[in-house]
C-alpha cells in the first residue's frame, strides 16, 4: 500500500518538479544573457571605452556594413570610418578653420591625440599670401568631432629668409613662415617636416624632430630631440631638379635608416638621408625601368596639364597579415612601406584629389610592389551632379593608437587627415588593411 501510494505521489510530484528544474536553468540562462549583453554594453559604451575604439564595430552586421567596397558606378573602393555612428568621417575643429591637418596620438593618454595644422594665409595689397602659421592643439573626441580641449597654439618653427626665386617664381620671394608642415612617427619619435623659402633654391623642404618643438607636448622635451635635427634643416637634394621643392616623404628601411622620397611620377626619385639634410646618391635608378611601367599600368593617364599626380602623405611600415594571428611574424616577403599618392585635376575655381595606395619594398633598392587600381573614396564626400567632386585632399596618415609609431599590421588602425573644401579640416579612421583591398602587383604589369 504504502509502495503504490508512493508511486502516485511521484507521478503527482514529478511532473511539477522537472518543470521546476527547466524553469531555474531556463532563468539562469536568462540571467547570464542579460549579463553579457550588460558586459559588452559597458566595454562598448562605458566610461573607460574608448571613443575610437574598434569595439563600436564589434556586432557581426555593424563591421560588415564598415568593409570596404566599390562605388555604384565602380569607379572607387569607399573606405568607412570604425568608430563613427554612421561610418562617414568626423570633423576636425580648431577655434578657426584650419588647413593641412596631421594627427598623431599622444605618447601617454588614451583617446587622445596631437593635431597640427595651417592657419590660412593672410593676404597683402594684390591678393598674393604672405603670412603663414602653423598651429597644434590637444584634441580628443566630442559629440562626433576632434576637438581641440586647450587653446590652440602656434608652433615655433623656425622662419627662413627669402629672396632667392627668380623668374615665373619670384613672388613666392614675398612668403613669410613656414607652410603645409606635416607632423608624422618613426620608428622611434615624432617628426615633423614644412615648406619654406629655401636657402640654396627657391622654396625647399625641411624637416625637424618634433620633439624640439615643445609647445605641445611636455611629454616631448627638446634635450630629448634627436642631436642633428634640433633645428629645421633643408633637405639639401642634389642635384636639384626644380627651384621649388615640396611634397617630399621620409621614410625608414627595415633597419631603421632614415631616406627621402623625391617624388613617386612620372618616375621616381629617393636617396638616403644624412645629418643636417644632407643627401647620398639618387637610388632610383636600379628599379626605375619596372616601377615605371607599374606606375603606367595603374595610376591615371594625364591628359593635359591641368592634371597631376602628386605625394600626399607621410609613410608607414606595414605588415600584410593581422596582428591577431599566431602566425604573422613580420619578413621581408610580407612588410612593406606604404604612402598615398593623389591625382589632382585643377578646374577654374575647384581642384580634385583622388586618392591612391602605394607599396614599396622595405629594403634597397625600394622597388615598388603594389599600387591602387582604383582611388580611395572616403565615406561622407559628395559629388552633385555635373560638378566635381568634394575636395578631399589627404595630408597624413598615422597609426590611431598610442605605441605603434611606424610599423603596424593589416587589423590597426590609421587615422587619415585631410582638407575638406578650402577651409576645413577632417579625418576618418580605416582599418590598414581597409586601404590594400584594390591592389595591383607590380610583378604582374612586367
Amino acid at each position: 500500500m504504502i509502495l503504490r501510494d508512493l508511486r502516485r505521489l511521484a507521478l503527482l510530484v514529478g511532473p511539477f518538479a522537472v518543470l521546476l528544474l527547466l524553469s531555474a536553468s531556463l532563468w539562469r540562462s536568462h540571467t547570464d544573457g542579460l549579463r553579457s549583453q550588460v558586459g559588452a554594453f559597458l566595454v562598448t559604451y562605458g566610461p573607460s571605452a574608448s571613443r575610437s575604439s574598434s569595439s563600436s564595430s564589434s556586432s557581426s552586421s555593424s563591421a560588415s556594413l564598415r568593409k570596404p567596397r566599390l562605388t555604384p558606378n565602380e569607379t572607387h573602393y569607399e573606405v568607412f570610418s570604425q568608430s563613427t555612428p554612421d561610418a562617414e568621417f568626423f570633423d576636425i575643429r580648431f577655434d578657426e578653420d584650419v588647413l593641412t591637418p596631421s594627427v598623431i596620438p599622444h605618447p601617454k593618454l588614451n583617446d587622445t591625440w596631437y593635431v597640427v595644422a595651417q592657419l590660412p594665409a593672410k593676404r597683402e595689397k594684390g591678393g598674393i599670401d604672405v603670412w603663414a602659421e602653423e598651429v597644434g592643439c590637444l584634441a580628443q573626441f566630442y559629440k562626433g568631432a576632434l576637438m581641440c580641449i586647450e587653446n590652440t597654439q602656434p608652433l615655433p618653427y623656425e622662419p627662413t629668409l627669402n629672396g632667392n626665386c627668380k623668374g615665373n617664381v619670384e613672388l613666392l620671394n614675398l612668403q613669410r613662415g613656414p607652410r603645409e608642415a606635416r607632423v608624422f612617427f618613426g620608428p622611434k619619435n615624432p617628426w615633423t617636416a614644412y615648406g619654406s623659402n629655401s636657402a640654396i633654391g627657391c622654396y625647399g623642404q625641411f624637416i625637424q624632430d618634433f620633439r624640439a618643438l615643445d609647445v605641445l607636448a611636455p611629454e616631448w622635451t627638446a634635450n630629448a630631440a634627436h642631436p642633428d635635427f634640433r633645428v629645421g634643416s633643408e633637405i639639401r637634394r642634389s642635384p636639384q631638379s626644380n627651384p621649388v621643392q615640396k611634397d617630399y616623404f621620409l621614410f625608414w628601411d627595415k633597419d631603421d635608416a632614415m631616406h627621402v622620397h623625391y617624388n613617386m611620377f612620372p618616375t621616381r626619385g629617393y636617396a638616403k638621408l644624412e645629418a643636417q639634410g644632407k643627401t647620398g646618391p639618387d637610388l632610383a635608378g636600379k628599379t626605375a625601368k619596372s616601377d615605371t611601367k607599374c606606375l603606367r599600368r595603374y595610376l591615371p593617364k594625364l591628359s593635359d596639364k591641368s592634371q597631376s599626380i602628386r605625394q600626399a602623405t607621410n609613410s608607414l611600415r606595414v605588415t600584410l597579415c593581422s596582428r591577431a594571428e599566431a602566425k604573422c611574424t613580420p619578413h621581408d616577403g610580407n612588410t612593406f612601406i606604404m604612402t598615398l599618392v593623389q591625382h589632382q585635376t585643377d578646374f577654374v575655381h575647384h581642384s580634385e584629389y583622388e586618392p591612391y595606395v602605394v607599396l614599396f619594398r622595405q629594403h634597397p633598392p625600394f622597388e615598388l610592389y603594389a599600387v591602387s587600381r582604383r582611388p580611395l573614396w572616403i565615406s561622407g564626400r559628395t559629388r552633385r551632379e555635373g560638378l566635381p567632386a568634394d575636395i578631399v585632399s589627404v595630408t597624413s596618415v598615422n597609426w590611431r593608437d598610442r605605441g605603434l609609431n611606424y610599423h603596424g599590421y593589416l587589423d590597426d588602425v590609421v587615422m587619415l587627415a585631410f582638407q575638406y573644401g578650402n577651409r576645413h579640416s577632417a579625418g576618418i579612421d580605416v582599418r590598414a588593411g581597409d586601404l590594400l583591398v584594390d591592389l595591383g602587383l607590380c610583378q604582374d604589369s612586367s
